[in-house]
């Protein structure tokens, strides 16, 4: 998949602003999306997922200032690279996420609540594209929007970065993810879309269609991830079969056919 799954938003709140970082790329789409939140005439707004450290990024995050809160959807690097820098040129704002090692300058998001600087922020657990990825649900003035990191992106699928991502979680995730219809979604990578839970519905039904073909694979005799990959992703380039594997990896754990050593080991059970 590499088109939007559901219609993009044509509208987004007036306290929205993307600042894109210039990072593109197979796995980052256009750009790690670093989203500004700001209630209107609030003193501060609140950032989510600084991005890379990239000078020029760094500099147009901190010229929308002032900032009172760094806010991480997960640790992977193309979204926390930037904090440490921020953190000091924002002299000393926190940086919050739901792991420690990426938290800096206050305590890991923990469900309690947030100083969202006039926005309702409220936190809402989806592991699954990692351990520690989250979403957050903000509202303000009537209006809802989602911000979904790199569970649900603006366009194609994501994948399950096994062994720290696990389907089973991600699965779960997406369903509850489902019940927030009609709210935009915005994503880590990729364009806003309309619909937060459509997108979640069409990554269900994507992810069990991977799960059957790659039963199916399986019972045509593919005996390691790398066979299942060239099967059932055949159609995908194949620079992108690494991340592929991934996802793989993480469909065999979940049907239990995977070894110790995580290619090998698919003997039925």
């Amino acid at each position: 998949m590499t088109g939007a799954v559901t219609a993009l938003a044509s509208e987004l709140p007036e306290w929205v602003t993307l600042l894109r970082a210039p990072n593109p790329g197979p796995m980052t789409l256009d750009g790690t999306n670093t989203w500004l939140l700001r209630a209107p005439g609030a003193a501060h707004g609140v950032l989510v997922d600084p991005g890379p450290a990239d000078e020029a990024h760094l500099a147009a995050i901190t010229a929308r200032g002032p900032i009172g809160l760094v806010l991480i959807t997960h640790g992977h690097s193309d979204h926390t690279e930037a904090s440490p820098r921020l953190h000091e040129l924002l002299d000393g704002v926190p940086v919050r996420a739901a792991d420690p090692a990426h938290s800096i300058g206050g305590p890991p998001l923990d469900g309690a609540a947030l100083d969202g600087h006039g926005l309702d922020i409220r936190l809402v657990p989806t592991p699954g594209h990692t351990a520690d990825s989250v979403c957050f649900l903000v509202e303000h003035g009537g209006w809802r929007v989602v911000l979904t990191g790199d569970t649900i992106l603006g366009r194609g699928t994501t994948v399950v970065a096994h062994p720290d991502g696990h389907l089973g979680d991600y699965l779960a995730s997406l369903e509850l993810l489902s019940t927030y219809r009609g709210i935009p979604a915005l994503p880590g990578h990729g364009p806003a879309l309309a619909d937060c839970g459509a997108a979640a519905d069409f990554y269900l039904a994507h992810r069990r269609a991977r799960l059957d073909q790659v039963r199916v694979a399986l019972d045509e005799g593919a005996r390691t991830a790398a066979e299942v990959v060239a099967k059932v992703y055949a159609d995908v380039d194949r620079s992108l079969w690494w991340a592929a594997e991934w996802s793989v990896r993480a469909q065999l754990e979940y049907l239990g056919r995977e070894s110790d050593g995580g290619s090998a080991g698919l003997d039925r059970p």
